[in-house]
């Protein structure tokens, strides 16, 4: 099964970028991967927050299918330890779908819409993170259950 980050707006720091290269150079050891980025809503400056989620929900929307399970990585999700995420993904693949994809939405998270065709919610923690910064925190934590899942040495036990 393919599996895909689905995230609003490109990655500026150079710093974060190069770690996210390195983790999805590392998690693509495992699986099928890609990072899908949807360009930023453009000419926000005097358009309603509401507005400005629903724009970003039609191309989020539009980045999925129906074949797709969608997990959103959202504040109101469930936290999960980094042993139950990798058990929930091994689960993951034996759904009879194309491709899981974790989407990050933007700064101000998502219209009903998202969250309705969302198939689960996931958080990342309780604290607020810069989403660029979310994106590194994500894939480490996406290859480190990688890691669980195939049996190779994992710190914590």
């Amino acid at each position: 099964m393919k599996i895909a980050l689905l995230q609003t707006g490109k990655t500026t720091d150079k710093h974060i970028s190069e770690l996210i290269d390195l983790y999805t150079n590392r998690i693509k050891k495992y699986s099928v991967f890609e990072i899908i980025t949807l360009p930023d809503v453009k000419n926000t400056r005097n358009m309603p927050v509401q507005e400005q989620k629903i724009k970003e929900a039609a191309k989020i929307i539009q980045s999925l299918s129906e074949d797709d399970y969608v997990i959103l990585l959202d504040e109101k999700g469930k936290e999960l330890r980094t042993l139950e995420f990798s058990g929930a993904l091994g689960k993951m693949f034996l759904l009879p779908k194309k491709r899981i994809v974790f989407v990050i939405g933007g700064a101000w998270g998502f219209p009903e819409t998202v969250y309705t065709r969302a198939d689960y919610k996931m958080s990342l923690s309780k604290m607020t993170f810069p989403h660029q910064l979310v994106r590194l925190l994500f894939l480490e934590q996406l290859y480190r259950a990688f890691t669980i899942i195939k049996g190779e040495p994992y710190h914590h036990e």
